[in-house]
């Protein structure tokens, strides 16, 4: 399997015939941190051997490129251009965002911070839509599934996510994973320091200096509703997959010497499942992808990090898409 080279990267606007990447990420420390060096990034990728998955960028183009056409460009480095966007840690902000980034044009909401103003969105949308979230320590995590029920945590605000259904039996209580979950979020919003987290409180999440985390992290009463996406959702599947291949990325990183990543099936039933199944949901023929990254140092420091993110992109773009 070919390794992804990245042979120059520059900061600038999109080239007109570059492929377009949106890196959306949570939460303010996540975002100054990690995604910093990589907004308005350009980078020139040499192309794949392998083969070429039929081009995502030019499902949605009028005029197609002729195969012979196809063939000259793919001796060329493939031009890549990419915007990041910032994200609140609720899920408000989800649902009022998440349908606008797959808009033609897209509709992206204006950042806060003038450093990371956006370019003008690619008229026929971004070619791949990649979704980064702070995980727990260890290894960098790719996502394979987005759920689409079961989010019974309160977002960074207190709020819960949509009512769906009321089930008539009681749910059963939140997994670890699920509380660990919230732990990650509230760290990568920059709620709870990484350096105040102590032992185990009363409600399953560490304690910081002060006690728990703002809000209760989970409703367990009775009679818990079902929560997650309800209206406009009601024909989409419970669970939808990337239709990216992790497997074949996961062998290329490693081959790469990025040893610390693996894939999962369980993105949290929080904040980060959510934008990720949404994000499935509304995707129009665009690569979608999502990935969990620890806490800055934990083990990996943030130059590791966007490394393994820029080999990614360059590992996707180059096999899903063309310019």
């Amino acid at each position: 399997m070919a390794p992804v080279t990245i042979v120059e990267q520059s900061v600038g606007p999109p080239e007109p015939n570059a492929i377009r990447v949106l890196v959306t990420g949570f939460g303010v420390c996540l975002f100054r941190i990690l995604f910093k060096p990589l907004h308005n990034t350009i980078l020139r990728v040499e192309p794949s051997t392998e083969p070429i998955v039929p081009s995502l960028h030019h499902a949605h183009n009028d005029h197609p490129m002729a195969m012979d056409d196809m063939e000259a460009v793919s001796q060329a480095p493939l031009v890549i251009h990419i915007t990041t966007l910032q994200i609140p840690v609720t899920y408000h902000a989800v649902l009022s965002t998440v349908a606008g980034l797959h808009f033609r044009p897209p509709v992206l909401p204006e950042p806060e911070d003038p450093a990371f103003m956006i370019p003008t969105p690619p008229q026929n949308g971004y070619d791949f839509m990649f979704h980064i979230g702070v995980a727990g320590r260890g290894p960098l995590r790719i996502e394979k599934i987005g759920h689409k029920l079961g989010y019974r945590m309160k977002d960074a605000e207190g709020q819960y996510a949509p009512v769906v259904a009321t089930p008539k039996e009681i749910q059963p209580e939140p997994t670890e994973t699920e509380r660990i979950e919230l732990q990650r979020m509230y760290i990568g919003a920059g709620i709870i320091p990484v350096t105040d987290i102590g032992p185990p409180g009363p409600s399953g999440v560490l304690n910081g200096e002060h006690g728990d985390a703002p809000h209760p992290p989970v409703d367990v009463t009775e009679h818990q509703p079902n929560r997650g996406f309800g209206k406009g959702y009601e024909n989409f599947a419970d669970e939808l997959p990337t239709e990216v291949d992790v497997a074949r990325l996961i062998h290329s990183m490693k081959e790469s010497g990025i040893e610390s990543v693996y894939s999962s099936m369980d993105a949290g039933h929080y904040l980060c499942d959510f934008l990720f199944y949404g994000s499935l949901a509304e995707a129009k023929r665009v690569a979608i992808l999502f990935m969990h990254c620890p806490p800055q140092g934990q083990p990996h420091h943030s130059e590791q990090v966007t490394h393994a993110i820029k080999h990614i992109i360059g590992w996707v773009c180059t096999r899903n898409t063309r310019p």
